[in-house]
Order: structure tokens, then sequence, then C-alpha cells
């Protein structure tokens, strides 16, 4: 495509440019420094417009660059076990039934904590309910978005899933085990599960835990559990086949013209609400946030300049724009819009729209009956996640407490260190209020200042706030010629290893059960 010919080109353009000015610096500098007695005020003048240059050229951003992959640091994605980790037994402790609320993407790490709540407990997990109803009124539920016989196969060596909760028979009578219900504290530690939980499930046979969000701490010091949330979260979460092509179809009809970014613009009426950033909107505009934040969220006291200083407002549109075209993107870019309903309308978007009017989403891009009758249901969710996932650059407006953008950044990161661009909303507030109160000069370079000093999507430490599903480094990355001995990658025949020890624990049940009717048989 002529991408990589560009991008040598841009570097040695740059290098170029840097060479000269450094050489004008040094000789300029030494001209200067030759006629000191009369020449202080020059000299001064001189010397800013160099610092200047420099600053200019330290806040250059190759564009061409962004749309490949950031850079590995030689890592690569791998979540496979690195220690020993035997198939789960036949015969486990209990049930485990989990009702996951919230919207799909909050759905799915509560899905990735209920497989590891399974295998810390010794539990069948049932497969997990999707509480829809309460976000999307939509009851898809797990089997109408996800590919059941794909979950349960892929995980078939760290756990066993049935759909439903079996019933007993047991002496001509048939019993059905009903499962104690209990509400779980928040960010639970393991010990919780071994205790609490597990003395109730084998009370009862089987528990059902409700709700189901965020009920299992992040932070787990073992990376062999981390990189099981893993293998839930980029392997056995598959989209139904239908999604799939519906996803796939709109990237190739984006990428048939070339590179597209995807942006998921969270200015929508609930999270501005959460925000409790108002004082932009109309006095009636107001009035429905208020509203909808004393329905929705705890009374806190929320000032508006306050809230945008530290970093808290989700950029607007227009400002939104004006990052893309002070880091380099000029309007022929392509852009594919993940987003809701905007609030505020069209007042907003038309400055965003006049910068990038190459805009798109899923609904323009694939008018399908499917897809339009499902747009705010889980299924075009679903595929604004896909489409975002396979995009060559990806840009989250507000990623701090929306569960869609942390979890395409973390998919993002383990799918090949995919680029993204993650606006400091912190750095850049003081930025937007210069250039609102008239202060226009060297707006771009102090954005470009800002986005330089952020994470492109390549391996970085993690650091809180920063979640788990947000970033899975280092636990479910590694390296083929590590300085750690940690850090190494598990053998290639990894599988065939977990395969075989899944044969011999199903060889050593069949052998206890012949045992078992042999000595019945014997008794009679």
């Amino acid at each position: 495509q002529g991408g990589g010919s560009k991008g040598i080109y841009a570097k040695l353009t740059v290098v170029v440019v840097v060479l000269l000015i450094c050489t004008f610096s040094v000789f300029f500098l030494a001209t200067i420094s030759g006629n000191r007695g009369s020449l202080e005020p020059s000299e001064k003048n001189a010397r800013r417009k160099i610092r200047e240059f420099e600053l200019a050229m330290m806040s250059v951003i190759n564009v061409e660059e962004l749309w490949e992959s950031a850079k590995s640091g030689g890592w690569r994605p791998s979540s496979a076990p690195r220690s020993d980790w035997p198939p789960p037994p036949k015969e486990t402790n209990g049930y485990l039934r989990v009702r996951c609320n919230g919207g799909l993407n909050q759905q799915r790490s509560a899905i990735c904590n209920a497989v590891l709540a399974a295998r810390i407990m010794n539990a069948t997990l049932v497969l997990p309910e999707l509480d829809a109803n309460s976000f999307w009124h939509d009851d898809s539920g797990f089997q109408g978005i996800y590919d059941v016989e794909h979950f349960i196969q892929t995980l078939k060596y760290d756990v066993r899933i049935v759909e439903s909760i079996p019933e007993i028979h047991k002496n001509g009578k048939t019993k059905k085990i009903k499962a104690h219900q209990i509400r779980p504290p928040r960010d639970a530690p393991i010990s919780w599960y071994t205790t609490v939980a597990l003395k109730k499930m084998k009370e009862h046979g089987a528990i059902y835990l409700t709700p189901f969000s965020h009920r299992l701490a992040e932070e787990i010091d073992n990376a062999e559990y981390q990189r099981l949330r893993c293998r839930v979260n980029y392997h056995a979460l598959r989209f139904k086949p239908n999604i799939m092509r519906l996803s796939e179809s709109i990237v190739d009809k984006l990428r048939a013209q070339g590179h597209f970014m995807s942006i998921h613009l969270r200015f929508e009426m609930d999270m501005l609400a959460f925000a409790g950033c108002f004082d932009i909107f109309s006095p009636e505009e107001q009035s429905i946030l208020k509203k909808y934040r004393k329905e929705n969220f705890a009374d806190k006291r929320l000032v508006y300049n306050e809230r945008r200083a530290i970093g808290k407002c989700p950029l607007t549109p227009e400002e939104v724009g004006l990052v893309l075209r002070a880091v380099g993107f000029d309007n022929s870019t392509r852009i594919y819009l993940a987003a809701g309903e905007l609030f505020g309308g069209e007042r907003f978007m038309k400055p965003f729209r006049d910068l990038f009017p190459r805009l798109e989403n899923h609904s323009s891009v694939d008018s399908s009956e499917e897809l339009v009758a499902n747009t705010r249901g889980l299924l075009g969710s679903a595929v604004d996640y896909m489409v975002c996932l396979l995009s060559d650059i990806f840009m989250p407006t507000y990623d701090g407490p929306s569960n869609f953008a942390n979890n395409l950044l973390g998919h993002r990161l383990y799918y090949g260190f995919r680029t993204t661009l993650r606006p400091d909303r912190k750095g850049l507030a003081p930025i937007f209020i210069d250039r609102e109160n008239g202060q226009t000069a060297g707006f771009e370079q102090a954005v470009r200042r800002v986005m330089l000093k952020t994470n492109f999507g390549g391996p970085h430490k993690r650091v809180p706030p920063e979640s788990f599903y947000t970033n899975s480094w280092p636990e479910c990355f590694c390296q083929m010629s590590p300085s750690n001995p940690a850090d190494k990658c598990p053998p290639d025949n990894v599988l065939e290893i977990l395969e075989s020890q899944l044969e011999n624990e199903v060889n050593r049940d069949l052998e206890a059960s012949m045992e078992t009717n042999s000595t019945r048989r014997t008794e009679i």
C-alpha cells in the first residue's frame, strides 16, 4: 500500500530538518557569542527562537506510523498456563450460578470473574446469565450473543460448564437443586470464595451469586489465575457467527478505501450526568441531566470548572476533532463512530463533522434489517466492539469509567499492540480553556506535547487506577528470550500437554467407575 515507503520518507525528512536546525543553532550561537557586548537582546531573541524550533521538533508525531501497530518490545500475547495446571475433576463441590448485570462489556468482565471463581472453588459453572433487561431492555441472553459451544470447548481444560443445573435422579425420584442466593461483596478477595461461598455451596449443592459485577478482586497475586481471565476474555468469549459476519462485512467495506480509525464518542446522557459536566448545555438540557443524575447516581457536590480541570468531563466532539487535527490527521481520514445517542444533538456534532466529514457508524455502513432492529441492543454494541477491535486506530474519549473503552484497550493490546490514542483529559483541559479565552498561539503544538506523553498501544506497566481488563501486561504476554524466567513463553505443544492431562483424568474416572461397578456386582 506504500505505507512503509511513506513512513521511511517521513522519518528521513524529520532527520534532515533536525540536522539543519542543529547546524543553524550552533552556527548562529557561535556568531552571537563573538558579538556578545553589543547583541544581548538579539541573543536572547535568537535563543528563544531556537528553543521554539526545538520544541516544535520535539512535538512531531508521525501519523503514518500510527496506522501501524505499536512497537512490541519483543513481547507477544500468551495466556496459556506456564506451570502445572491440572484439568477440572469430574466430581466438583457443586454448581455456581451468576447473574451478570450492566452493559455488554461490564457483563464480559463479570463472565471472566465467574469462570475464575468456579476454578477457585472447584465448582461446575452454569452458563452465566446476562441481565440485559436492566440496561439494554434486550433479552438476548448469553446464547443470543456468544458462541456457547466454543465457550465450553475452549475452557474444557479449566472448568466444567453446563447450560443449566441438572436434575438429580435418586431412588426412582427426580429432585431439583435450588441454588442458595448470596450477594457477594464488591471486589471480594479469593479468600471469600474459598470460605463463605464454598461453605454455602457444600451445604446447598449450588449457589447463586447476584448481582455479579465487580465481585472478584482484579489484582490477584497469582499469574495463572490472571491468565485464565485472559483465556476467557480473548479466546473463549466469541460472538455468534451472525455477529462476526456483520462486523467483518463492515470492516471490509471501511477498509476497501484504505485505513480507518474508530472513536468511542462517549458524549451521551448517562455519562455526562455521571460526570456532572452540565454548564456547556442549555438550561433545558441541564435539567434533563440533573434529573437523570438524581435518579441514578449518589448525591455529590459537582462544579463543572473543577471537574473539567481534573479531567473528569468527557471530551466534546469538537475537542476530539481538534486533538486529531493537532496530531496530524486531515479531513480525508475515515472515522467509524461507536456511540449511542449524542446528547445535545447536531449543535455539538457539526464542528466535528466540519473537521472530519468522512464519518460512519454501523447503520450507515450496513443497513441490514438485523442491525437496524437491534442498533441500541446487545447486538449493536457487539458489532461496535468488533469493528473498534479490528480498526487500525482506536480512540476512546472517556476511558475512565467506560467498560466498553477499557475492555477494548485491553483487547487491542492483546490482539497485537494495535494503536490507540488516549487523550489525557487533565493535561488537555488548560490548553482548551486557553483556546476558549482567545489564546490560540501554539495550541496544536501544546496538544501534541500532551499526546506524546501518552501510550500509543505498546506494552506498559499497569498503574492504578488502570484496570487489569485494560492492561493485562505482563501476565498475559511472554518473550521468546526473556531476562526474567517468569516471562518465558510456554512450549509450543502446551495444548497437547493439557489435552493429555484431560484424557488421563477421564481415564482415571472410567477406571474408578468400573471398579465401583465391579465391587457392587461382587456384593450382589
